[in-house]
């Protein structure tokens, strides 16, 4: 399928020698400057709760209080998040630009802002740490924070007990979905939808919050989509779609408006599809008519 076979397969080599480069690189200035940089801000991490089954939601409160002689970020740093088992292996990871741009952050101030996180359905139960730091995109040089140094610039901030999968409300995809695909080894599942497509589960008949997480994997459309998110005739949530950026969804749902039937239904919406096929640069023989990306859609009662 398009999905693997052309575009996968490139970002995965891209990806591949991004990861060499900013592991040597990062490496190499750790090793420069640990003992002598001066730390630009200490960073700190709450989560919503201390313990969570493997693939629910959780909010993390991120806090990084700038150093009072810290110079003016020269760049857009992205915030890196580190998930590691017992045996500090990486599970999975929530990299992010901050909601204030570090290049608007300020020697001597705090930023503060909270991020929703849909964890993975990853086979682990236990405890894990959480790690974050800060890196540059272009050379992936790790700025060096104040705290538990973990090593590489990575800082041990919070750490969540993972209990085993138990998805309250379990969804399925009806009309309007293409087959499942996966990728990255197949620790990423997806489905492309078409213009409209209907996820249902069974109405727990009381308020609900959709976590919906989305993306459009390439800039195929001229214009960014948007998306509605419908039950019945009302719209209860519509958003744009940046191509390239995956996107959490968090949306509540009343009883009311789930209805009393005994089946709650879903229909995503996107205003405009694309074919593959007549996409030249993609070079695809794909000529079905793609939507948006569903990794995740996850109904969490209240």
């Amino acid at each position: 399928m398009w999905g693997d076979s052309i575009i996968s397969t490139l970002m995965l080599r891209q990806f591949a020698v991004v990861v060499v480069v900013v592991t040597i690189g990062a490496s190499s200035a750790c090793r420069r400057k640990a003992d002598d940089a001066k730390p630009v801000a200490t960073p700190s991490a709450t989560l919503s709760r201390t313990e969570a089954p493997a693939g629910s939601p959780i909010e993390i409160t991120y806090r990084f209080v700038i150093a009072p002689d810290a110079p003016k970020f020269a760049d857009d740093y992205v915030v890196f998040v580190h998930f590691l088992d017992d045996a500090h292996e990486l599970m999975w990871t929530d990299d992010h630009l901050p909601a204030t741009p570090t290049r608007e952050w300020k020697a001597g101030t705090t930023v503060e802002y909270t991020r929703p996180l849909l964890m993975p359905k990853y086979p682990y139960v236990g405890s894990a740490t959480v790690e974050v730091g800060l890196y540059a995109a272009a050379s992936g040089e790790r700025l060096p924070l104040v705290g538990d140094d973990a090593g590489m610039r990575s800082y041990r901030v919070a750490a969540i007990k993972i209990t085993s999968d138990q998805e309250p409300v379990p969804v399925s995809f009806g009309e309007g979905w293409y087959d499942a695909e996966s990728g990255e080894g197949g620790s990423q599942e997806w489905r492309w939808s078409k213009r409209e497509g209907t996820i249902a589960f069974k109405n727990p008949k009381r308020d609900v919050t959709l976590f919906l997480q989305v993306d459009q994997a390439i800039q195929a459309l001229p214009e960014p989509q948007r998306v509605e998110v419908r039950t019945g005739g009302t719209v209860v949530d519509m958003f744009t779609l940046q191509p390239g950026i995956r996107e959490l969804r968090r949306i509540p749902l009343s009883a009311g408006q789930l209805g009393p039937s005994d089946i709650g239904e879903l229909t995503i919406a996107v205003d405009r599809t694309f074919a593959p096929a007549r996409i030249p640069a993609l070079r695809s023989s794909d000529s079905r008519e793609l939507g948006v990306r569903v990794f995740r859609a996850y109904i969490l009662p209240k």
